[in-house]
């Protein structure tokens, strides 16, 4: 039970552990910023649930799994959120198929290419003003579509 004890001192704590937990956050997340957030997080719910820890295993070892299983968490957010932009980017280019062709063109010449107006006008043979408007023309079904 001595190993529970040692929580008494949260602040002690803290500050014994803050550069192993940072380090391995940072080494697995590759971020400071993600890494300093994971490190905050795991001392919180350490302090959350220090009435729950049973002294089993070392406080450090309690820690460095409170810390992987938020890694694993973020990680698992991450992937999620790479699908679902994957599929917002699918249906863009599902609506923009459905364009009329110099619509799609310069809708394509802008966010994919991410050319200025000028750029597309002159690469289309077109005025800056035909470009505004077959940009504007393009915009509201995409965005329609792909709210639905």
């Amino acid at each position: 039970m001595a190993r529970t004890s040692e929580l008494t001192n949260f602040d002690a704590v803290v500050a014994e552990y803050w550069p192993r937990i940072y380090r391995f956050a940072l080494v697995s997340l590759r971020e400071k910023g993600a890494a300093e957030s994971l490190a905050q997080d795991c001392f919180l719910r350490a302090w959350k649930y220090r009435d729950q820890f049973r002294g089993d295993a070392a406080v450090s070892t309690w820690l460095m799994q409170i810390a992987l299983n938020l890694i694993r968490d973020r990680i698992r957010n991450r992937r999620l959120q790479f699908w679902r932009r994957r599929e917002e980017l699918a249906a863009v280019w599902n609506a923009s198929a459905s364009l009329p062709e110099r619509q799609r063109t310069v809708f394509l010449l802008r966010f994919v290419e991410d050319m200025d107006l000028l750029e597309i006008a002159a690469a289309m043979g077109l005025s800056e003003g035909t470009v505004k408007v077959h940009l504007f023309r393009a915009l509201n079904p995409v965005r329609e579509k792909v709210a639905k």
